[in-house]
């Protein structure tokens, strides 16, 4: 990998600005090899909860022009499996893991942390912000300033590890739920989660496409609400930033990191352009500090503090 893409995280020196986020590859330690290999700085796991969870029942994804609506309904091994094949995953690769959980209230939360605590794996980042779970949770625990704040400081009081908080783009002021998660204890922060929930209908079956009828919205429609949610966020507050949401291509990587991104995520890209994508992306990074004579992805400017 080129010293031109090197990018510091919470300390860390990443090879890539790329990140695998939560949920895309299976929790195997292989499917997080694959992704490492591929070319992505950092990886994330499944978000992982106190207990397995099988998700909903198909169909769960479905294509729509201009992104994905999908309702996996955070599948996952559970904790301790989960923790193992990140173990398992570390014995192979020094390439730094976040370790995703989810709850559904502080103390759950922090029985998660206290597993993480003894895991091989470098950063844990906080779930509050999953759609397509509204069914069985109702609304999304980081629509409440209050909420993030309980929960964030509830699990950095006993985290040996820095802290990411992931927010949700549903929420009528993200800066206020942001600076609620930093002055609580949040390290960095997640933008953006998925929109929605959403809905399609197969009109010729007259029912909705998703058997569970709604999902989250991800892909490239996505983009320039993550970016604006970025940038504000950016202006204001001080931690680093994972952002996400629509990246497929290398000029929205570009776009992410001058709106205020430290890093970014692809995750519904891999669809589009297979596991590759982090090798072709990091390939259209170089090309363009190329044509642009810069130094290196760190020269590039941040549109929210110029």
């Amino acid at each position: 990998m080129s010293e031109k893409l090197m990018t510091k995280f919470l300390g860390k020196q990443l090879n890539s600005p790329l990140v695998l986020p939560a949920g895309i590859m299976d929790m195997s330690y292989s499917g997080l090899l694959l992704m490492d290999k591929m070319g992505a700085g950092m990886v994330t796991s499944k978000s992982l909860t106190l207990e397995s969870r099988v998700g909903h029942k198909g169909p769960v994804v479905a294509e729509f022009e201009g992104g994905i609506l999908n309702c996996m309904g955070l599948c996952n091994p559970g904790i301790e499996e989960g923790l193992r094949e990140i173990d398992d995953f570390k014995k192979r690769s020094d390439t730094p893991v976040i370790v995703s959980v989810f709850a559904t209230n502080s103390k759950d939360f922090t029985e998660l942390a206290n597993q993480v605590n003894l895991s091989k794996a470098e950063f844990l980042e906080l779930n509050l912000s999953c759609p397509n779970v509204f069914d069985e949770f109702g609304i999304p625990l980081s629509a409440s300033a209050t909420q993030v704040f309980e929960i964030v400081n509830s699990v950095k009081q006993i985290s040996h590890k820095p802290l990411i908080a992931k927010l949700s783009p549903n929420v009528v002021n993200i800066v206020e739920i942001a600076e609620s998660a930093v002055n609580a204890g949040a390290d960095a922060l997640c933008l953006i989660n998925t929109l929605g929930p959403g809905m399609l209908i197969d009109i010729r079956l007259k029912k909705p496409v998703l058997f569970n009828r709604f999902g989250g919205v991800s892909g490239p429609c996505l983009k320039p609400i993550a970016l604006k949610l970025i940038y504000e966020v950016f202006s204001i507050i001080e931690v680093p930033i994972i952002g996400m949401g629509g990246v497929v291509r290398g000029d929205d990587v570009i776009e992410m990191l001058m709106a205020g991104a430290t890093v970014v995520g692809i995750g519904t890209g891999i669809y589009y352009r297979g596991t590759e994508i982090f090798r072709k992306i990091n390939s259209e990074l170089l090309a363009f500090l190329r044509e642009e004579n810069y130094s290196s992805i760190q020269d590039l400017p941040k549109l929210g503090k110029m």
